[in-house]
């Protein structure tokens, strides 16, 4: 194996972990988020998930943002 192929399999193995990594922090980011508002949610004893479901698309429209600066740099 070449120098070069080398280079193009490790270059890909980054690519594959920075998005893999990103796919890790919209689902934990959102699921954390959430449950805080689910506990908020329940310790305000509302009846709707007010809480639950801002904190979660706030979470997610973070992430979105993050995802876009990161392919904007590229």
């Amino acid at each position: 194996m070449t120098e070069g192929e080398k280079e193009n399999i490790k270059k890909g193995t980054n690519v594959y972990l920075k998005w893999s990594g990103l796919a890790f922090q919209l689902l934990g980011g959102i699921g954390v988020f959430g449950w805080l508002g689910y506990l908020l949610d329940q310790h305000l004893e509302l009846k709707f998930p007010a809480f639950m479901l801002t904190f979660g698309f706030l979470a997610f429209g973070a992430i979105m943002y993050q995802v876009y600066k990161s392919v904007k740099d590229q």
